[in-house]
Order: C-alpha cells, then sequence, then structure tokens
C-alpha cells in the first residue's frame, strides 16, 4: 500500500488565503462565531471578509450573506463556527463554492464517541468529493501572523494581538495553544504561524510541520503533540524539516499503546509509554521539553540565538556560589565546563587580581564599580577558552538603570565583535534593560539554572543537527522469514536469528536423554539443557533449565526432570524435546530485543541483561533499521555502559560485535515489521574484544500469536 505523504500545499491554501468567509458570523465581538470578523479586521487582513449569517444585513460594519454560495467571489477559506448538526450542509455548499480550505470549530465529532465519529466521516467524505481540505474539527482555528490572518476565536486573542516573528507553533490541544500563544506574547515571543489541528479529521501534525519546513517566515519549529496515529507521515514530514535546517522543539504528553503481548515480553514491559517518541526525535533535529516554561525558553532562544556546534559553557558570574551552581547544573546535564587555558587566566588575574578565573570566573562585586568588566572578561573567554556557550550571570545589577545603561554599551561592542557566539544574560532586570539586552543580541533569563537547562537544550539540537540523515527504509527482503500467527521455539529463534547475522551458542535439539547426551559430548561440557518447546516461555519459572551440567549422567538425569516438570507445569504445551547448549563463561550478559510499536513501528531495545534485567531497567531503545554509528551511541547512553568498556580493571567487551549485532538486528526487525511483534535475547554474552558474542536464549513472537 502506497504511504500517504504529507501534503504542505494544502496547509499553505489554509493559511495563505485571498479572501476569508466566516459562516455562522456574530455581530457581537465576544461570540465564537464574532471573535473572528472582529480579529481579522484589527490585524489589517488584506483580502475580503465575508460574514456569512442569514439573518443580517451586516456584521461587525462589512456586509453580511446569507450563504456562502452569494459572496461576491470566492474565498479561498472558509471559517464554520456553527453547532455540529450544521455542519455537514455548511461544508457541502463550501465545496459547491470551490472553496479550498475550511476551519470547523464546532466540536460534537469523534471526541465524543461512536455517533460523533460517524458524524465526521460524513464530514470527511464530503470534503473529499469536492476536494475541501479541512482543519479540524473541534478545533481552535489558525493564524498567519504576518498576513494578518487571525482564523481563531481564542480568547487570548482579546487581550492583544500576536506579534509577527520566526516561530511556526503546531498544536493539537487548542488550549494549550491559547496559554503558549498568551505567554509569548507575554514574553515578546513572535510568531509566523499557529496552528491548532484538533480531531485532525484532514489536516494533521505531520502536514503542519511540511507546511513549516518550507515556510520562509520560520526559522523555527516548536510542536505541542498528544499523540500521532500515523508514524511513517510523522517521519516523512520530519525529513523535510530536516532537510530545511531548521530547530524543532517539541513538548510531548499523553501514552502510547505498547500492544496486547506486553506481558509475554521483557522488551515491551521496559519500553515504557514514550519510548518509541523519544527514539524518533533523537532521529531528528528535535529537542523534548518536559515543561511549558522549557519549551518557550528554547523555542525562544533558537529563534533569536545561533545554534552552538559543540558543548564547551564558559560561565562569568559576579558570585561565586551561583557560578558553582551553574555547573553542578551543567555537569549533570553533559555539557563541558572546561577550564580557561592557563595564559588567559593570567590575562584575567591581571585585569582584576581578586578574580577567580578557572571557569566559572567570579569576577566578585568590581562590575559595579567597573561595568566595562562583563564584556572585557568575556572577550578573552571567547578569545581564548573556545566556548560555544557563554553565561553571564549578573545578579541584580541591571534593576538598577544607571547601571543597566553602563553595562550595555560595552556588551553590545562584544554581541557586534562575536555575532555568531551564543550568549546569554542571567540577572533581575527592569522591562526597559531586559529589552535592551534582548535587542542587542542576547538571550535574557532570570533563573541562572534556567539559563544553564536551555544551554544544554541548544547543544542537543546542534549535535542532532550535524548528525541526523533522511530515514532509511531500504531492508534486505531475504531477511523478511517470519510467519505471522506462527509459534517459534527456541531452537527455531536461535536459528533464524543466526541466518540474519545474530550469532548464537552452539546447540543442538534432542528427543531423548540418550541424543542429549550424545549431542553434549559433541558440544563439550559444561552444557545447559532447556525444555524445547514453543509453548513454554518462562522455562526456569516451570524448572525447565539445567546449568553447568559436567558429564553424561548429569545431562540424562536433568533430560528426566526437565520433561517431568515441564509436563507437570503445562500438560497442554507441545513438548519437541530439549536444547542443548554449550554452556559459556566469562565476558558481559546483555539483554537485546525488538518491541514492534503500533505507531513507528520495530524499534530495537539495549540493555544490561541477565535476571537484574528488569529491576535495573538500564535499557535504551532505537528505531529500526538503524547504522553503526546509532547503535553505538545506544550503548553509550547506558549507565552500564562502562562494564563493556573495561571498568574497574574487567577486560574490554567486544564492543564491535555488539555494535553490529544491534545493526543486524534492527535490519532483520524492519524487513518483518509487518508480522513481527516482540523478540527477546537475554541473555546475549558478549565476550572479551576480538572474541565476538553468542545469544544463549531467544524468543520470538509474532502477530497472531494465541
Amino acid at each position: 500500500m502506497t504511504q500517504r505523504a504529507p501534503d504542505p500545499s494544502a496547509v499553505q491554501t489554509l493559511l495563505e488565503p485571498n479572501a476569508v468567509a466566516i459562516i455562522g458570523a456574530s455581530g457581537d465581538p465576544s461570540r465564537i462565531g464574532g471573535r473572528p470578523v472582529d480579529y481579522l479586521k484589527k490585524s489589517g487582513f488584506a483580502g475580503p471578509i465575508y460574514p456569512i449569517n442569514p439573518t443580517r444585513d451586516t456584521v461587525q460594519d462589512l456586509p453580511a450573506y446569507a450563504s456562502i454560495l452569494d459572496t461576491p467571489e470566492r474565498p479561498d477559506l472558509a471559517i464554520i463556527a456553527l453547532p455540529a448538526a450544521a455542519v455537514l450542509t455548511a461544508l457541502t455548499e463550501c465545496g459547491q463554492r470551490g472553496v479550498g480550505a475550511a476551519v470547523i470549530f464546532s466540536a460534537g465529532f469523534a471526541e465524543l464517541g461512536p455517533e460523533g465519529a460517524e458524524l465526521q466521516r460524513q464530514l470527511l467524505a464530503i470534503a473529499r468529493e469536492y476536494g475541501v481540505r479541512l482543519l479540524g474539527p473541534n478545533c481552535l482555528g489558525a493564524m498567519n501572523i504576518p498576513r494578518g490572518l487571525i482564523a481563531t476565536f481564542s480568547s487570548s486573542v482579546q487581550s492583544g494581538l500576536p506579534q509577527a516573528g520566526h516561530i511556526g507553533f503546531v498544536t493539537q490541544s487548542g488550549a494549550f495553544g491559547s496559554h503558549c500563544f498568551a505567554l509569548a506574547r507575554e514574553r515578546g515571543l513572535g510568531l509566523s504561524r499557529l496552528v491548532t489541528t484538533g480531531n485532525e479529521c484532514d489536516l494533521d501534525a505531520a502536514d503542519c510541520l511540511a507546511y513549516l519546513a518550507g515556510d520562509p517566515d520560520t526559522r523555527v519549529i516548536a510542536m505541542h503533540l498528544e499523540g500521532c496515529r500515523d508514524g511513517a507521515r510523522m517521519k516523512m514530514a520530519l525529513d523535510l524539516v530536516q532537510a530545511s535546517g531548521k530547530p524543532v522543539i517539541v513538548l510531548k504528553g499523553g501514552e502510547s499503546d505498547i500492544g496486547a503481548a506486553a506481558a509475554m515480553s521483557h522488551t515491551a514491559n521496559l519500553a515504557g509509554a514514550d519510548a518509541a517518541y523519544d527514539a524518533l526525535f533523537r532521529r531528528y533535529p528535535v529537542y523534548r521539553a518536559h515543561s511549558i516554561r522549557e519549551f518557550i525558553d528554547v523555542a525562544h532562544a533558537a529563534a533569536q540565538s545561533a545554534i552552538p556546534r559543540g558543548k564547551r559553557l564558559g560561565l562569568i558570574t559576579v558570585s561565586g556560589g551561583v557560578g558553582i551552581l551553574m555547573a553542578d547544573t551543567a555537569v549533570k546535564l553533559g555539557l563541558d565546563v572546561a577550564p580557561m587555558p592557563q595564559a588567559a587566566q593570567d590575562e584575567l588575574h591581571a585585569m582584576w587580581s581578586t578574580a577567580t578565573t578557572r571557569n566559572p570566573v567570579d569576577t566578585t562585586a568590581q562590575p559595579v564599580a567597573d561595568p566595562h568588566m562583563p564584556a572585557d572578561f568575556q572577550r578573552v573567554m571567547l578569545r581564548d577558552g573556545n566556548y560555544d556557550v557563554l553565561i553571564n550571570f549578573l545578579s541584580m545589577l541591571p534593576l538598577a538603570p544607571a547601571l543597566a545603561d553602563k553595562l550595555r554599551p560595552p556588551l553590545q561592542t562584544l554581541r557586534a565583535d562575536y555575532p555568531d557566539a551564543v550568549l546569554m544574560i542571567a540577572a533581575l532586570c527592569t522591562p526597559e534593560a531586559r529589552q535592551g539586552f534582548e535587542d542587542d543580541g542576547y538571550l535574557v533569563y532570570e533563573d541562572p539554572t534556567a539559563a544553564v537547562e536551555t544551554a544544554s537544550a541548544l547543544t542537543v539540537l546542534g549535535e542532532r543537527m550535524a548528525a541526523s540523515k533522511p530515514w532509511s527504509r531500504d531492508t534486505d527482503p531475504a531477511l523478511a522469514t517470519l510467519e505471522s500467527g506462527r509459534r517459534y521455539g527456541e531452537y527455531e529463534c536461535l536459528q533464524l536469528l543466526e541466518a540474519a547475522g545474530v550469532p548464537s551458542v552452539p546447540a543442538r535439539r534432542a528427543e531423548n536423554a540418550a541424543a542429549a547426551a550424545e549431542a553434549a559430548t559433541e558440544l563439550g561440557f559444561p552444557v545447559v539443557l532447556k525444555i524445547a518447546s514453543a509453548d513454554i516461555l518462562h522455562k526456569s519459572d516451570a524448572g525447565c533449565v539445567e546449568l553447568n551440567l559436567v558429564d553424561e549422567a548429569s545431562v540424562r538425569a536433568a533430560f528426566d526432570r526437565i520433561i517431568a516438570n515441564a509436563r507437570h507445569h503445562h500438560p497442554e504445551a507441545a513438548l519437541d524435546g530439549v536444547l542443548v547448549a554449550k554452556m559459556l563463561g566469562g565476558g558481559v550478559e546483555m539483554a537485546i530485543g525488538v518491541q514492534n510499536d503500533p505507531t513507528f513501528g520495530p524499534m530495537v531495545m539495549a540493555g544490561l541483561g541477565g535476571v537484574f534485567i528488569e529491576i535495573l531497567e538500564d535499557v535504551t531503545f532505537e528505531l529500526a533499521p538503524f547504522d553503526d554509528a546509532q547503535a553505538k551511541a545506544m550503548l553509550e547512553r547506558l549507565r552500564g555502559y562502562s562494564l563493556l568498556t573495561g571498568a574497574r580493571g574487567r577486560s574490554v567487551a567486544d564492543v564491535d560485535a555488539l555494535v553490529a549485532t544491534l545493526v543486524r538486528l534492527s535490519e532483520f526487525a524492519a524487513a518483518n515489521a509487518d508480522v513481527l511483534d516482540s523478540i527477546d535475547i537475554n541473555p546475549l554474552m558478549v565476550m572479551t574484544a576480538g572474541q565476538g558474542l553468542a545469544a544463549a536464549d531467544a524468543v520470538i513472537l509474532t502477530r497472531g500469536n494465541p
């Protein structure tokens, strides 16, 4: 089936109309049908505004029309502010008039249950018949600020029109959009576009992302996401954003259904609701915020500043204590608070002998007497310290207008001399001082910790913008070997994975005790015996695993015990004898696996293995398929990664073999995405560097299993 791609041209029709009709227009500017008329007039929308109201001759001093069919010219955009029962008729007339797009404020559709969902289905059918693109229903509308298109009924606009800027904002929640719009306006943030997608009957967040990727007014994209129904379309849209070179700041809420088989899979249990979204965002120039404050701060910073390409942070402060606080936060966030070169430290000492010059640099309160000092010190730090971001903590000094006026000119000169540097000020300021610093190109924060957190976010964006690349969708068809609904025993699982490039322990399947003893002799002692049955997944719980068997007699006895335990605990299970496997010693026990996310497809897990995996939960996920660099980054995210690299005198593990295995597993998972449910490989024994690795246990579940 051909995947429907995001459609930026449809969003362009919505957001760049030449004429607008408001169906259900009211003469009262405070009513839902009256607000867009009022907003369009006040914002200076240049095209015709056609209020549609069959009971009035004029609406807010504009000629009114009984139907959209009566307007003197065809509107490009219709805003529908009617009860749900009247929307279908209104949309039909829009189609007959040749309207290109419609914003539907009205609620009462899919959000209310089956009856509303049927009404929404009929709505979409009408839109498809006539070629009308829909925003909503149950949405708060949209804005194109530079064009004066304020197609919304949000009450937030009543307290002030939006300021034009370079942040394109998409949200699935109208109320959230209104709140952030008001915050942005109070903060002085300018927006290029704002779209609230509501029920996403037709146009969705992916369409909006694709449009904003090509919008010349938009430098930064901010997106509030509750969920995503079509992961492939979202990936396509993010591919376009990535190609545009624009950063994305996301605030993601809601949960993702991992699937009905979660209780049967370690991987699924550990995935968590948002693992797929986190993995998706890592692939692209996306930073995920975790609060509204952070969402606004990072969007503003990305729109106003260059994006740093490294993680070196320079700190200069009038308070040693605050400098330590900022440094502690920076280290926790993975920033490099590198010291100043000694020659540069000596130069700073010569400028002010009581200064602390390592990094953080502490000028003490001397800037009160010498307002040039913050700029002079920062010039040395930028020249010699090779810092990607510089934060200047000035405490409450800019609250004094006279001192702020003295601090500003040398900082203006510094900004002009280093136009590409990311420069921040953390201080309490008068509104005038704050505006002045921001006009000069500084990012200004009251809270120094917030400044460090924003600096960290910018460095994440910088790393991802430098490293991200288009999503790879090519898979090897020869790897598509799984069958839907089939139950695979462990021996078959190991064979399938071996064929796909995932090494496994040497093993034989034996139907009786004599064959088991013969297999053990061939493999070499010690060995492990496990029940061979596709119906018994948790073998240890049923007493169906025997370890460290050192001779034929112990193997024969273990065979009999395992078969007896299997029949006792699972009398209904089909038994295929036992699996005899070479018992490996040494190495690092890892667990790897796959969980097929219902929205974004297979995601590969890696973590420390053995019996403690679900206790420690030191795991990470990546969407399949991926390459060596992404596999290595997966491992480096683990808290226990040092166990693979020789911590505390341990041998260095074969990380290269583990990276290659993760890549091959991701390719196998992607090739079988249509039928795969989950894969668990635990333990995966990673031996000393150069000696490879081997899967000691594996479970593969396909869709359609009972």
